[in-house]
């Protein structure tokens, strides 16, 4: 009888090694899109904006204005420098991020993932964080998978 391997399946990270080209730095706009490709928020060719616009409210809160929105704070945000969302679709957008352990919330305020220790608005903190939290396990279990094959 065949293994049934998702119910190992732990978590899922989908990172993606882009290239920053001037194109993608010419606007927040463009560089919020290339962080969503980059972390695995959209998929390549996707049109859809209101998830990109959801992450860079969730990421102008935490780091230019070192708060953790509420909903109505990030739709706010988002229809004065996007076009307006509806709240169904924000709260679809942030169950999405919240599902790949980039955003949590509390109290009715929503923010990006964080350890119980460390400065939680500087952007190279939660970047170590993340990376580490997300790929070191699955690191660490390659890594002990690989010992463990050589010694047979």
């Amino acid at each position: 009888m065949p293994l049934n391997e998702s119910k190992f399946i732990e978590s899922e990270v989908t990172l993606r090694n882009l290239r920053f080209s001037s194109e993608a730095g010419e606007t927040r706009r463009s560089m919020v899109r290339w962080l969503a490709l980059s972390l695995g928020v959209i998929n390549p060719g996707e049109s859809r904006q209101s998830a990109v616009s959801v992450l860079d409210a969730i990421l102008y809160f935490q780091f230019s204005e070192n708060k953790d929105p509420s909903v109505e704070e990030l739709s706010q945000y988002i229809e004065k420098n996007w076009s307006s969302i509806n709240e169904k679709t924000l709260r679809y957008h942030l169950l999405q991020l919240k599902k790949a352990r980039i955003v949590e919330n509390g109290k009715g305020r929503y923010f990006l993932a964080w350890p119980e220790v460390g400065n939680r608005y500087s952007e190279q903190a939660w970047v170590d964080w993340y990376f580490d939290s997300m790929v070191g396990p699955i690191k660490e279990r390659v890594s002990m998978v690989l010992r463990e094959l050589n010694r047979r």
